[in-house]
């Protein structure tokens, strides 16, 4: 990263339900930001308080969950929640990472 800080930049989340293996450490790190479905896998959830069902969908991490969200990522068994820089993409935390 260039002169930014990790607190300046803006950054998405997302997971792969394909990989998720419903442990829920990431509701426990964050249950702000994720949230388990009737399938028993987890989703991202808006500010709205609404799961994003749909495979991709992307919500912003707020700023003060950034870490949490974070290690979530790092932390997840099924290598299956992305965290990206919303500018440019570049993954911050999980699958393709360097973590």
């Amino acid at each position: 990263m260039s002169t930014e800080t990790a607190e300046q930049t803006a950054l998405e989340v997302w997971v792969d339900q394909d990989l998720c293996t419903g442990d829920g450490l990431c509701v426990q790190y964050a249950p702000e930001v994720f949230e388990f479905d009737v399938d028993g896998l987890a989703y991202v959830k808006g500010l709205d308080g609404e799961l994003r069902l749909a495979p991709g969908s992307r919500v912003g991490v707020p700023a003060h969950l950034r870490l949490e969200v974070i290690d979530a990522a790092k932390e997840c068994p099924g290598d299956c929640i992305h965290v990206r820089r919303a500018t440019d993409d570049a993954p911050v935390a999980g699958p393709g990472a360097d973590d």
